[in-house]
């Protein structure tokens, strides 16, 4: 089989995606940026004060040759942002308030995405999650179909690949949100090369036991299945049971998953946040992400304990997700 950034490589070269990078000063950042521009595949545009940029890049022994860097300070168009911002928080934001607003550098970065200056944004090698999602959240948005935004991780071993999540945004999601996350996790399965079979995770199997936690997994498999009966979405299941088909065939006989499951949605944020560390520590597995689904554009967090192969890869996740997102948006 094709190694899975072979496959993305090929979906992205020729699209002249650019990705944004407001953590310009990084050294992870910065090499991962040389590596992108080397390549020729992705066009990795840096935000930063020019000269804390050249400075940093020498200390971290790179050469920004022909990498764009975007200082806020200077950028030409800041007035036309200023007026797009003030118009997309509606009301929430004055031009002042817009321009003091913009120096941060996330959210200056998510509004070259909301622009079309870039196609993408990846963050979180310095900020934490909150500081890279909520300027999303407030400018990009949620698709019309989608109350929350959550998180993914591919999960590759070998030619094994698995779909987790969500393992990054949501601490205790309803059922309402857990059918959500099923249906853009499928989703991001399957633009990815995943045909999605779904499983909802819980610790009881088919009703092998009773109480509020397994009621609300149950709920939001029925309401997952109506959301998006296009897709095979079942639960609840306890993990073996949606992985082993010989543990599916004694306690889940008459579902449509027998122990293939390839998507995994936990019950909790604690629940997929260990999980996915177990597969990626314990079981040898890479954890691609994580891959942030349901915004308009895609802009994706990085961990703040990456490596610059991390900041290249959820580079490359990204520009994917933005051909992918174009050609969805042609067939509408």
């Amino acid at each position: 089989m094709t190694n899975f950034f072979d496959n993305i490589k090929q979906t992205i070269t020729g699209k002249h995606i650019k990705i944004v990078l407001p953590e310009g000063t990084d050294e992870r950042v910065l090499q991962a940026a040389v590596k992108l521009q080397r390549e020729g595949i992705v066009t990795p545009v840096l935000i930063g004060s020019r000269d804390l940029v050249k400075v940093a890049a020498k200390q971290a022994g790179v050469e920004l040759t022909e990498i764009e860097v975007v200082d806020p300070v200077q950028f030409e168009k800041l007035d036309e942002m200023i007026e797009q911002f003030v118009d997309r928080r509606n009301g929430k934001a004055t031009p002042v308030q817009a321009r003091i607003q913009l120096k941060d550098l996330n959210t200056f970065g998510t509004m070259l995405v909301y622009m079309g200056y870039v196609q993408g944004l990846v963050s979180g090698a310095a900020h934490t999650t909150a500081e890279t999602v909520r300027p999303a959240l407030r400018i990009i948005k949620t698709k019309p179909d989608v109350s929350k935004t959550s998180g993914a991780f591919i999960m590759v071993r070998g030619e094994e690949r698995y779909v987790f999540a969500d393992c990054a945004i949501n601490i205790a999601p309803t059922s309402e949100d857990l059918a959500e996350i099923a249906v853009e996790s499928a989703k991001t399965a399957k633009a990815f090369g995943i045909e999605p079979k779904v499983a909802m995770l819980s610790f009881s199997t088919k009703g092998s036991a009773v109480s509020p936690e397994t009621r609300k997994i149950e709920t939001a498999t029925k309401l997952a299945k109506l959301k998006a009966p296009q897709f095979i979405i079942d639960g609840e299941f306890q993990f073996d049971a949606a992985f082993v088909p010989a543990v599916a065939k004694k306690k889940a006989p008459g579902s449509v998953i027998q122990g293939d499951a390839n998507v995994f949605v936990f019950p909790s944020l604690e629940a997929g946040n260990i999980g996915y560390k177990l597969a990626e520590r314990l079981g040898g597995f890479e954890a691609i992400g994580p891959i942030l689904q349901g915004l308009n554009m895609p802009v994706n967090d990085l961990s703040r304990g990456c490596s610059a192969d991390d900041v290249y890869k959820l580079v490359l996740i990204t520009a994917a997700q933005s051909v992918i997102a174009g050609e969805e948006r042609c067939l509408v």
